[in-house]
């Protein structure tokens, strides 16, 4: 089975050590490997003999985001129930990871973008090293940051999510480690050493995970381009109560590289993923991982049923397909993207349910407080 060479399975005592396996893809999530990955937690933590599972990616990255070239073929066959089922699948998946029962360790040594963020920061041990490059770029795709991002980014210092959210900006394993995405930080050729420690454990106890990581761990420099020196001009100007006050924001501090790039990234998105994105880290800041997820679930299906907005097909098409990197977004204009279609977005779809997440037992206090 096809999903099955996905996702490589190592058993080493108590541990189990996954690979996500589509290199030439750069591991980006198939319908398949999703359905694997939740078949594979579900079945681990019913397991008593399995005490930690470890994630990562074949190559160069841990996995660049969701595979949704397959769900862009189904819209445009008219077929958008078949994406949702894809986005469920995955919402569940994300919701496993946050409220996992036995420590989940992954190793983000590469590409880390949507997706792949949604596999790993809602465990609790993430590991970056030099070369992990991370980025949430759903607003130039005519997305927004899901996979319980809502609830992940809005937790990050400050406005910093908001930033990250809106931008797509890339941030390195020192950023990732400064902001909290991660949660220690090694050069990759520590990693072999480190791996073969972990599967010597033989418990299930997050802290005697934690004392093995922190004891490998290091503390790297911010680069002096880094955005978190930015803290300061991030809060406030990502503070702002829509986009268009963020974007005024920007251009009303002293111009320099960083400035004018924040603006570009912000202009080149879609107005309209911009404003159901703003809103989405707003409100995820009060709520559970749960209920961010189900009104992502919400977003996306309004996302791939086009009703409001047809940019998803259209970003996809330009960043993905044609590669001509000119969508013609449509509302153009922040403006032309009035609040009462912003608010359709966070309505149920008609005729279409729920997620529905699956019942969690026996969660221990870290997976409780997410809830």
């Amino acid at each position: 089975m096809a999903s099955h060479s996905q996702v490589l399975v190592e058993e080493k005592s108590s541990v189990r050590i996954l690979t996500l396996n589509r290199p030439k893809q750069l591991n980006a999530l198939s319908f398949q490997m999703i359905s694997r990955l939740l078949q594979l937690f579900l079945a681990y933590e019913e397991d008593p003999s399995v005490k930690l599972v470890i994630l990562k990616g074949q190559g160069r990255a841990f996995c660049a985001g969701g595979d949704v070239s397959a769900v862009v073929r189904d819209i445009g066959q008219g077929n958008w129930r078949l994406g949702a089922k894809f986005f469920a699948d995955e919402y569940m998946l994300n919701y496993v990871m946050a409220t996992y029962t036995k420590p989940q360790v992954s190793i983000l040594n590469g590409i880390v973008m949507g997706g792949g963020a949604g596999v790993s920061v809602h465990g609790p041990f993430r590991i970056a090293t030099q070369n992990t490059v991370f980025a949430m770029p759903e607003t130039v795709l005519g997305l927004f940051p899901d996979v319980g991002a809502s609830y992940f980014l809005s937790r990050l210092p400050g406005f910093f999510g908001e930033y990250v959210g809106l931008t797509g900006a890339r941030l390195d394993g020192a950023d990732m480690l400064a902001c909290g995405l991660a949660t220690h930080y090694l050069p990759s050729t520590r990693l072999t050493a480190l791996e073969a420690e972990l599967c010597r454990v033989d418990s299930s106890d997050p802290t005697v995970v934690s004392a093995i990581l922190d004891a490998y761990t290091q503390n790297p420099h911010l680069k002096q381009q880094s955005a978190y020196h930015r803290l300061d001009v991030i809060d406030r100007c990502f503070s702002g109560r829509t986009v268009e006050e963020i974007i005024a924001a920007l251009e009303r501090e002293a111009s320099d590289d960083w400035i004018s790039t924040t603006i570009r990234a912000l202009k080149k998105a879609s107005p309209a993923s911009l404003k159901i994105s703003l809103r989405s880290i707003r409100e995820g800041r009060l709520q559970g991982v749960g209920q961010c997820l189900s009104r992502e679930y919400r977003m996306v299906c309004h996302v791939l049923k086009g009703d409001i907005s047809k940019d998803f097909v259209e970003g996809c098409r330009a960043i993905l397909i044609d590669k001509d990197k000119n969508p013609k977004w449509e509302p153009w204009r922040l403006e032309e993207m009035k609040d009462r279609m912003v608010e359709q977005y966070f309505k149920r779809v008609e005729e279409e349910e729920d997620l529905k997440l699956p019942a969690r037992k026996n969660l221990p206090a870290l997976a409780m407080a997410k809830l």
